[in-house]
């Protein structure tokens, strides 16, 4: 990866927000954007729309990566000046004791120290379980009146983590989930304008709220209204202790995207995915969808009379931690396969079983 375009996916990732407060990642995405598309827009949801225009009445394209990402929000603040939380999105609490997070007020940022009782003054029976959310909280070193100062209920809190590379062209980052997934868009849509621009129009959407309900992509596919509308995620990498493969198949990090294959995906666009792939010379894996794949995949594929819906994702360790780790390599491959795809979208290709 090009030192340029992994300092981009850096700036993305670190940008702070959780679902409901994407306004800094949706302003890296627009800034990287607006010199190349021809359109770029905001919606009243928040999410991003770059607009590519065809050279022709071609097929168009929305490649759609939601930008929010797991975190909390100021729930309460205790007499003592400490901050009671809830969770924004599905936020593991076995993680949690002993972190570093960043509470976002209008005036700044604040450090904060995820506390509990130490182990010394943790009963036997206690050390078994996970500590609820709700008996966790939130140090943030000031006295009680200069928390209400600086604090309100509702103020957005992430984990205090960014993005470093590691191993064998690895990387480890909190919110990959999933805006590597916008990277990516970002990415084709400027390797297709390199190449000439596509026959028909070519739309990378950053959305949002996606991890409280797939929001975002169910007003993008509805206002943007493509013929074609792909996903692009994390997925589970199964390369790791203790996965069940038998039960959640195989997925290995730096063997390629993951082309989903299931009733969430039009089985006209996963074949013209697969012959992408192979002629862009891109290594690939298949991945089982039995069923609706809880991504933006699921809001495209249901949006007006119904969309040629389209998964791609990224093999993904630990997901929906502060350290999530990916290879590099997969996010290269696939936006050499999606550029691929939307350069040789013929116009007169159908999409109806």
């Amino acid at each position: 990866m090009q030192k340029k375009d992994l300092e981009f996916l850096s700036e993305l990732v670190e940008a702070p927000s959780p679902s409901g407060f994407e306004q800094p990642a949706a302003k890296v995405f627009r800034d990287r954007l607006t010199p190349v598309a021809d359109e770029v827009e905001t919606n009243v949801m928040g999410s991003v729309h770059a607009l590519l225009k065809g050279k022709k009445n071609g097929v168009s394209v929305m490649l759609a990566g939601h930008i929010d990402e797991i975190g909390m929000m100021v729930n309460y603040i205790t007499p003592e000046g400490f901050i009671a939380f809830a969770a924004i999105g599905g936020v593991d609490a076995a993680i949690l004791p002993g972190m570093r997070v960043r509470l976002h007020t209008s005036d700044g940022t604040l450090l904060g120290v995820m506390g509990r009782k130490p182990i010394h003054l943790i009963e036997d029976d206690e050390r078994k379980n996970v500590t609820k959310i709700e008996k966790l909280f939130i140090d943030l070193g000031l006295s009680c009146d200069e928390v209400k100062k600086r604090v309100r209920i509702g103020d957005p809190i992430t984990f205090d983590v960014g993005l470093e590379t590691f191993g064998d062209d690895m990387a480890v980052s909190r919110a990959f989930d999933d805006k590597m997934g916008a990277w990516i868009a970002a990415r084709v849509l400027e390797e297709v304008k390199k190449a000439g621009g596509a026959p028909g129009d070519l739309i990378a959407a950053a959305t949002v709220q996606e991890e409280i309900g797939m929001r975002g992509g169910v007003t993008s596919a509805y206002g943007v209204n493509p013929v074609v509308g792909i996903a692009v995620e994390v997925g589970h990498a199964t390369d790791y202790p203790d996965i069940d493969k038998r039960k959640h198949g195989e997925a290995d990090c730096g063997k390629g995207p993951i082309i989903g294959r299931g009733p969430n995906c039009n089985t006209a666009l996963f074949d013209l995915l697969v012959k992408a792939a192979d002629k862009a010379k891109v290594a690939y894996q298949i991945g089982a969808e039995p069923r609706g794949t809880g991504t933006d995949a699921n809001a495209i594929q249901l949006s007006r009379g119904g969309k040629a819906a389209g998964l791609i994702s990224i093999p993904l360790r630990y997901m929906h931690t502060p350290t999530e780790v990916l290879s590099l390599k997969d996010l290269d491959a696939a936006v050499k396969m999606l550029t691929q795809f939307v350069l040789d979208l013929d116009p007169s290709t159908g999409f109806t079983p």
